[in-house]
């Protein structure tokens, strides 16, 4: 079950989040986050209208991932563009919880008038690459050694998902 994450959500957020950080490339951080990091990463999602969305078992109740979307860049013009993230634990990978997640993302991005959704993701992550282009992204360009890891140079591979966005009417 896909729903809002809640604040009682921010404990499994951070254990699913500091896994990628530790254990992968999916997250160009080195250390983990602490329990307050993450706090305030929700609170300032929530403040600034974001959505945060877990998937949630419907039996056992165990959160296997989250997504959610933010600001592409600071400045006013990019105000109709987002990137977006998505993370599953990582027992619980290539079971479609990322795919359905991906789905339920798209369509709030519609819903709030986005025009494009952008998706940076490490070179290597063919999965990852797979899905995003099954659902219509195209490969914008890549950024070589845009990150430094586990001893080795990181690509980041940029793709786009362009949406109707608002209702602009021209003046």
């Amino acid at each position: 079950m896909i729903r809002a994450a809640l604040e009682k959500d921010i404990q499994d957020i951070l254990a699913i989040y500091n896994e990628a950080i530790l254990h992968s490339t999916a997250v160009y951080h080195y250390e983990a986050y602490t329990f307050q990091m993450m706090k305030q990463w929700f609170d300032e999602k929530a403040e600034a209208g974001y959505p945060i969305l877990v998937f949630e078992g419907e039996e056992d109740g165990i959160i296997y991932g989250f997504a959610t979307f933010g600001a592409f860049r600071p400045h006013a013009a990019y105000r109709y563009t987002v990137e977006h993230s998505i993370y599953v634990h990582s027992e619980y990978r290539k079971k479609g919880i990322g795919t359905k997640l991906l789905t339920e993302l798209i369509e709030q991005a519609k819903q709030d008038g986005y025009a494009t959704l952008i998706a940076g993701i490490d070179a290597v992550n063919t999965n990852s690459i797979a899905v995003h282009t099954r659902f219509g992204f195209t490969h914008v360009g890549t950024i070589t050694k845009a990150g430094y890891k586990f001893d080795k140079w990181l690509d980041l591979a940029f793709y786009q998902l362009d949406l109707p966005g608002p209702n602009l009417t021209s003046k």
